[in-house]
């Protein structure tokens, strides 16, 4: 998940879904409750170190930060974004190709509403990476609303929460609201992503428990999407906030050369398809023994 933030157009919860754990995630968010809060003002220690799910939370972030850290200090992934991103999108396209093939099996027995729901996440998730950056207000209020739609994006798979920030001509008003504590900025921001998550999460974790297949079927379609612009080859429309380039659009081309690099990215395309198959494989023994 750490080493998907890095990357433009792939989101932390792609990789979560990829992994198998991404209702294990939402469901950690969740933990962090009403009863819990409670368990904090009136100092009830037993209630606030068990409730919420630190023993998966924990691991995760600190996996997190390691990516985070070593593919950009030892492996510099933005770099060689820059350098070789044929190389980098191939590897990510086909980690999101096997996950949608995994999706896929999940889901039996095909009807005709199967194949709308499929097609209505296609549409949202086509619609998103498609988006244009549009001019919208400082005004708190809407710091409030973009910080609550950027962490529900990034939640959900397929999309980047930067990505929509960037959209929203918010990505640097923020960022630049962190290099000068600027509180006015990020009070409503925080509070803003705080609230996102706590209420999209739990809707999210509703429709999987109520609805899964059809909530499975819409994802697919997203991280169909999604393919859009993880297609290595992209002519790629990226902006530089403090130094770092951010993607804002994105078009597929062919290839115009058949050489070397073609070859080495459909190698880590191919990569990409194994290391899920294998990394799914496993789950599924472990979870049947």
């Amino acid at each position: 998940m750490g080493s998907a933030d890095l990357i433009p157009g792939v989101s932390g919860g792609t990789m979560a879904l990829i992994l198998g754990i991404y209702e294990k995630f939402l469901e950690a968010i969740r933990s962090f409750d009403t009863k819990w809060l409670k368990s904090l003002f009136v100092l009830d220690l037993k209630t606030f170190r068990s409730r919420p799910h630190f023993q998966f939370l924990i691991p995760l972030l600190v996996g997190i930060g390691f990516a985070l850290v070593f593919f950009t200090r030892v492996i510099p992934l933005p770099v060689y974004i820059k350098t070789h991103p044929e190389l980098v999108y191939g590897l990510f396209f086909g980690l999101i190709l096997a996950s949608i093939y995994i999706l896929m099996k999940e889901v039996e027995n095909y009807r005709l509403n199967d194949i709308l729901f499929v097609a209505a996440g296609l549409i949202f998730g086509f619609i998103i990476v498609n988006l244009v950056p549009f001019e919208t207000p400082d005004s708190s209020w809407f710091i409030f609303i973009s910080g609550a739609v950027a962490i529900s994006a990034m939640v959900l798979p397929g999309i980047s929460g930067s990505f929509i920030l960037l959209i929203m001509r918010k990505y640097t008003y923020v960022l630049a609201a962190v290099g000068d504590l600027n509180f006015a900025v990020l009070i409503p921001f925080a509070l803003g992503m705080v609230t996102g998550l706590v209420i999209f999460t739990r809707i999210l974790v509703w429709m999987l428990h109520h609805y899964y297949r059809h909530m499975i079927l819409f994802i697919k379609g997203i991280l169909i999407a999604s393919l859009w612009v993880i297609w290595p080859y992209q002519n790629r429309e990226f902006i530089t906030v403090r130094g770092k380039q951010k993607l804002v659009g994105s078009e597929p081309i062919l290839p115009e050369h058949l050489d070397a690099t073609l070859g080495w990215s459909m190698m880590m395309l191919v990569i990409g398809i194994v290391l899920v198959i294998v990394i799914h494989t496993i789950a599924e023994r472990k979870t049947a023994s």
